[in-house]
């Protein structure tokens, strides 16, 4: 049944009750408060906040409310001044019927704090209904030697009024031979009686016609009448006889319609018609002759409609048994109606809160009351919910029960409870009433966003083109609504000096990592920074996680040489002699790349030759050697192209010229083994010392009478051009240059130092000579410091 403030249910839905109703006990009754029947609407009943002891304004805040069970709202609470007012005209007879007192139960709600007061209303009857007579005519067939004082009693009228409003008199209208009395019934209803005051004699007055009157005890009294005609007929000196004047009967009211109540009988000893019985009601009210009937032959009384022991506890109603003859005799029927278990118990839900937020514990979810129409142990019940709910039934006043949360909620295990109130009764069968409310779980922000990994790597080649996506990272959020929506940002990078904010940009809305530049592998090879992820909750949340990203190196990087340079102002011109075996070392070509992996690995392939076959190039180290001995038919001067070419995809390289030159004349031909350099280191026996003394002395003679004259014809030319210069980069080679990563072509323990130096007139060459792997090539300039000087008919400084 829906209570008088349901209109405002959904306002009502999001009232959150702070304190526990099971702490308050059954608070003292109002009123009672009473109200004449029809007052119009808006009429004053009584200031509810005074007779509790409230402030004007205390009724406001705490949320005053009528709770009731009736099917219309007939009051209403006005909260601004404590009020109680008619919110419909009442009409005592529609609510209470012939009831009385009629009293209305309802409840003062107080949310909060949340308190109940059990109140009462009475509706007092006024005269707004006059009598009313079931029979606007009756017929009495009264003998005529019915003697003197002899009772006839008449149909009763009917007042829907109740108390002095009802009928309180009867009158007849004025005659010689009747008279009337008005008699109560058990029940307390006035019913009239004619009663002779002059024999009668049929041939004298054989009808006799009178008014009757009924008069209620209003101011003014109301009043109704009926026509009592009266047969006179022959003398019938015996009135039927109940076998008992009162007859209990008691019904089960689940009983089916025409069920046997009783069967009354009465008897008669006169004969003929006189001794003919017919039964009927005397004076039944409106319930009795809609819920029962009696069979005038047999006098047998059944069910015309279920009886209902919540409507109408029990039913009493006399019965008449009338002769042929007119006479008449009568017994009264009391039938109680038996109790059974028809009706389930009701839940009236009068307070819901929902959704209820998370992390919130001891919440009153729902106020409820439970009623069950039966009586005894058929009216009284026991309230469950389900037993794997953290959720908690608490009994409060008068039937009514709370329920609240028995623990704090976590929206991210369950957002929803299905929550079915059982009520059952304690009646034989049992009866129960399920009532079910859904209650959702409010998301609290009590969960920060989780990265699907707690570092990411990602990898992009260099040379990529600007906004190229090179990846992603995620978070999830097990929070919901705005409290689940995730924004990404980058944080502050670890290392300041990395520029972070040109380098990449993430997308807040779904992670995506974007490289904002080209990147370039020979510049940054990695970089690391932090991810945030937060959400929007209030406060926010947010976690963080660590993102590599790895440059791919590309092939964008040709090889470079390092030796021997190709932008001097003259050529490079190696020196070889023609002693020379097979294999030995001419030069070496020195190269480098600045990308990594196979995109560094070098190759050397000889491209160009003066005189193919006559020299040959190592691949993996840039070697030039000797391919076979050199005789005098080859050529002075050749000219070598070398390639160096890496091993990328597609492979880049570059390329280098080597002028060689022939000579005569070199004490060291090549470079010895360490084998030979051992055995040179024997000591000579004396003889042999004495020898290469003199031939040492001789050779110099003759060298020098060759330089001399080199000398004089190159004077001769007047500065012509010299025959070549080398030059060479000034100061060392950085030794990152010759080994880049641990595959570069020229090792650290092997290193050559070459210098030209020229003068006006002639040119030195320092040649090939090897150096310590950490000691860097000294070149002092234009002067060189020698131990000793030979000049050979070429002109050559050999050191």
């Amino acid at each position: 049944m829906e209570i008088g403030w349901m209109h405002n249910l959904r306002q009502r839905q999001v009232l959150v009750f702070f304190v526990l109703l099971s702490m308050y006990g059954a608070s003292a009754d109002l009123g009672p408060y009473s109200v004449v029947e029809e007052t119009e609407r808006g009429s004053f009943v009584a200031n509810v906040g005074k007779d509790l002891g409230l402030g004007l304004t205390e009724m406001s805040t705490r949320g005053a409310r009528i709770i009731s069970q009736w099917n219309k709202e007939h009051l209403q609470l006005k909260v601004q001044t404590g009020d109680l007012l008619i919110n419909d005209k009442l009409d005592r007879e529609k609510l209470c019927g012939p009831s009385e007192p009629c009293i209305l139960h309802f409840q003062v709600l107080m949310e909060k704090p949340l308190e109940i007061f059990q109140a009462e209303l009475r509706v007092k009857d006024i005269n707004d209904h006059s009598p009313v007579f079931t029979e606007r005519e009756m017929i009495l067939k009264i003998p005529e030697n019915s003697p003197i004082g002899t009772a006839f009693p008449l149909s009763n009228a009917l007042d829907l009024d109740v108390g002095s409003n009802n009928v309180q008199n009867y009158k007849i209208s004025p005659n010689s031979h009747f008279r009337v009395l008005t008699q109560n019934h058990s029940d307390g209803r006035k019913y009239p009686e004619l009663v002779l005051d002059k024999e009668l004699d049929r041939e004298e007055e054989p009808e006799i016609s009178l008014t009757l009157t009924a008069l209620d005890g209003g101011s003014p009294p109301r009043y109704g009448t009926a026509q009592v005609r009266i047969e006179v007929v022959d003398s019938n000196d015996n009135a039927p006889e109940f076998e008992q004047s009162l007859y209990k009967v008691h019904i089960p009211e689940d009983s089916p319609v025409g069920s046997l109540v009783v069967t009354v009988s009465a008897s008669d000893v006169d004969s003929g018609v006189y001794g003919k019985i017919s039964y009927t009601f005397f004076q039944p009210s409106e319930d009795i002759s809609k819920t029962l009937e009696v069979n005038p032959m047999t006098g047998e009384i059944r069910l015309r409609e279920k009886v209902d022991f919540e409507t109408v506890l029990s039913y009493e109603v006399d019965i008449k048994a009338t002769d042929g003859g007119g006479l008449s005799g009568k017994c009264t029927l009391l039938l109680q109606v038996v109790d059974v278990n028809d009706n389930p118990p009701e839940v009236t839900v009068s307070a819901l809160t929902t959704p209820i937020p998370e992390n919130s514990p001891d919440i009153v979810v729902a106020v409820f009351s439970v009623s069950d129409p039966d009586s005894g142990d058929n009216g009284k019940t026991i309230s469950s919910i389900q037993d794997d709910l953290p959720f908690l039934l608490k009994p409060s006043v008068k039937n009514f029960y709370t329920l609240v949360t028995q623990k704090t909620l976590d929206r991210e295990e369950r957002a929803e409870y299905n929550i079915t109130i059982t009520v059952t009764d304690m009646g034989t069968p049992r009866l129960k009433t399920e009532h079910n409310i859904t209650v959702l779980v409010a998301d609290v922000n009590d969960n920060a966003p989780a990265f699907t990994q707690t570092s990411y790597t990602l990898s992009v080649r260099e040379n990529n083109s600007p906004a190229l996506r090179i990846g992603s990272v995620r978070a999830t959020d097990r929070d919901a609504g705005a409290n689940a929506q995730v924004t990404y940002s980058l944080l502050p990078p670890l290392d300041p000096h990395v520029p972070l904010a040109s380098l990449v940009s993430i997308n807040p809305d779904n992670g995506h990592l974007f490289a904002l530049r080209s990147l370039d592998y020979e510049a940054l090879r990695a970089f690391e920074f932090r991810v945030g992820a937060a959400d929007r909750g209030s406060p926010a949340l947010s976690s963080q996680a660590l993102v590599r990203v790895l440059v791919a190196d590309d092939n964008d990087n040709a090889p470079f040489v390092l030796y021997p340079l190709q932008n001097a102002s003259a050529p490079c011109t190696e020196l070889v002699p023609r002693a020379a075996e097979a294999g030995y070392l001419v030069t070496k070509v020195v190269a480098v790349d600045g990308d990594s992996g196979q995109n560094a690995w070098l190759s050397y392939q000889l491209l160009k030759a003066t005189e193919p076959g006559l020299f040959r190039v190592w691949a993996h180290n840039g070697e030039v050697r000797t391919a076979r001995l050199l005789s005098e038919r080859d050529a002075a001067k050749h000219r070598l192209v070398v390639l160096v070419k890496d091993n990328g995809e597609p492979p880049l390289s570059a390329s280098v010229t080597l002028h060689l030159l022939l000579v005569d004349g070199f004490s060291q031909p090549y470079l010895p083994a360490p084998e030979a350099e051992a055995a040179d280191a024997a000591p000579a026996a004396p003889l042999t010392v004495y020898l290469v003394v003199a031939l040492a002395s001789v050779s110099s003679l003759f060298l020098f009478s060759v330089l001399v004259f080199v000398a004089v014809r190159l004077c001769r030319r007047g500065g012509a051009a010299s025959v070549g210069r080398c030059s060479v980069p000034e100061g060392p080679f950085p030794g990152h240059l010759v080994d880049v990563s641990g595959t570069g072509t020229l090792s650290q323990s092997y290193q050559y130092e070459v210098c030209l130096t020229g003068g006006s007139g002639s040119n030195e060459f320092k040649f090939l000579k090897p150096i310590l792997p950490n000691l860097p090539p000294q070149c002092p300039g234009k002067e060189i410091e020698e131990n000793r000087t030979f000049y050979n008919s070429f002109g050559f400084n050999i050191q």
